[in-house]
C-alpha cells in the first residue's frame, strides 16, 4: 500500500477526532500513534536504510491528503517529514554517509524528529559556549511543532567568537534530556492541534562530534539552500490540502442553498482561487525535481511558497463566502480550515522578505544576507 493509500485510510479516524482537538488546544498526539503504527513516519527514509522511499512528491501528497482531514496533524507531521526528507535527499544524491545513522534510526525505532522552525532560521538563536570538548547551549526555540511526541529537536545556537565573529552550530538535541524542557506557551488563533510550544534549553552541553555543521549567522549556507527547496513544498502542501477541503465543505453546503448567479460566480471564483495554488505548488514540487538546491532554486520555491500561501487563502476566504452564514458554525468545519490556513502567512521568506530575494535576483544583486 502506498503513503497516499494509508493516508487515505487513516482521514475518516483523524476527520473525527480534528474539531476536539482544535476546541481544547489539545496536542494530536493519539494521531500521532496512528501515523507510527501505520508506517509513515519513515516514509521518507531510503528503502536501503529500512524506510519507504518516498520522495518528495509522493511526500507532499501525503501530507495534502492529511490535512483534508485534520491540518494541525498535517503541519506538525509536516516538521517530522521535510527533517527526514532533508538528509535523505542529500544521501541520496550528495552521498553523505553521515546522515545514514540517524535514518536508521528514524526507521527502525520510529523516531520522531523535531523542526524549530522560524528560531533556526538563516539568523540563528541561542547561545553556544565553547567549553572543553564542545559547547554548553542556552536557548528559547519558538514554534517547535508536535514537541511532545519529538525525540529529537533539529536545532542550532550561535556562537561568539572572541573576535567578534559569530557562527551558527547545528545539533540534535535530545527532547528526553534533563536540561531540555517544552514550554505550555501554544494557545493560538489556528492550527491548534500541533502543541507548537517553545522548547527551552538550558546549559545543554554538545559535544564537538555531535555538531552537524558550523555556518556563518546571518548569510545562507548551501545546506540551507537544501533546507527550504525540501521543506517549504512538504510544508505547503498542508495549507493546500486546508484549502482544498474548505473547498469541498463549502461546495457541498451551496448546493442546499438557493441557487443564483451569486453562487454559482463564487463557486467560480473559489475554484479559480484554488487552480492558482494548485498550480503554484506542482511548480514548488518541479523545481524540488531538477536536484540542484541553490540560491535560484531557493527564489523559485518562495515565489511559489507566497503564490500557495495568497491563493490558498483567497480561496478559503471565498468558500466562507459561497457557503453563507452557515460557515460561522463551528460544526460545519469550515471556520476552523479559514482560522487554520492563516498559518501560511507566517512561515519563511514572508512577503516583504521574499519580494526583497526575489527583486534581488531579477536585478543580479547579492541575496546572501536577504531572509
Amino acid at each position: 500500500m502506498s503513503i497516499t493509500e494509508i493516508a487515505r485510510r487513516l482521514a475518516p479516524v483523524l476527520a473525527e477526532r480534528a474539531a476536539s482537538h482544535d476546541e481544547n488546544d489539545r496536542f494530536v498526539g493519539e494521531n500521532y500513534a496512528l501515523l507510527k503504527e501505520a508506517g509513515l513516519v519513515e516514509a521518507g527514509v531510503p528503502v536501503e536504510l529500512g524506510g519507504r522511499g518516498a520522495e518528495v512528491r509522493e511526500l507532499a501528497d501525503m501530507l495534502r491528503i492529511l490535512a483534508h482531514s485534520c491540518g494541525s496533524t498535517a503541519l506538525a507531521f509536516s516538521m517530522h517529514t521535510h527533517q527526514v526528507a532533508i538528509p535523505a535527499w542529500r544521501w541520496r544524491h550528495q552521498k553523505v554517509s553521515v546522515v545514514e545513522p540517524l535514518l536508521r534510526r528514524v526507521a527502525a525505532e520510529r523516531l520522531i524528529l523535531l523542526s524549530s522552525g522560524g528560531s533556526d532560521w538563516i539568523g540563528g538563536s541561542g547561545r553556544a559556549e565553547r567549553v572543553e570538548g564542545g559547547y554548553r547551549v542556552t536557548a528559547r526555540k519558538v514554534f517547535t511543532s508536535g514537541a511532545e511526541a519529538g525525540a529529537v529537536l533539529m536545532t542550532g545556537a550561535i556562537h561568539e567568537a572572541e573576535d567578534g565573529s559569530r557562527s551558527v552550530i547545528h545539533f540534535g538535541a535530545p527532547m528526553k534530556a534533563p536540561e531540555v524542557k517544552i514550554e505550555n506557551t501554544w494557545r493560538s488563533l489556528g492550527m491548534r492541534g500541533t502543541g507548537s510550544n517553545d522548547v527551552s534549553i538550558e546549559n545543554l552541553f554538545i559535544p564537538d562530534a555531535n555538531v552537524a555543521f558550523s555556518r556563518k549567522a546571518g548569510e545562507w549556507h548551501p545546506v540551507f539552500q537544501i533546507i527550504s527547496t525540501i521543506a517549504f513544498p512538504l510544508i505547503y502542501a498542508v495549507y493546500l490540502g486546508v484549502a482544498e477541503s474548505a473547498r469541498d465543505i463549502a461546495m457541498d453546503m451551496a448546493r442546499k442553498r438557493p441557487q443564483s448567479d451569486c453562487v454559482t460566480e463564487l463557486a467560480g471564483q473559489v475554484d479559480t482561487a484554488l487552480r492558482a495554488a494548485q498550480i503554484a505548488h506542482r511548480f514548488m514540487l518541479d523545481v524540488v525535481d531538477r536536484n540542484a538546491p541553490s540560491a535560484d532554486t531557493v527564489n523559485e520555491i518562495m515565489i511559489g511558497r507566497s503564490l500557495v500561501a495568497q491563493y490558498a487563502i483567497k480561496a478559503t476566504e471565498l468558500a466562507m463566502e459561497l457557503a453563507g452564514g452557515a460557515s460561522f458554525y463551528r460544526a460545519n468545519g469550515l471556520e476552523r480550515r479559514f482560522r487554520d490556513v492563516q498559518g501560511a502567512r507566517f512561515h519563511p521568506l514572508q512577503t516583504g522578505s521574499q519580494a526583497r530575494y526575489a527583486g534581488a535576483m531579477a536585478l543580479g544583486q547579492q541575496v546572501d544576507r536577504i531572509f
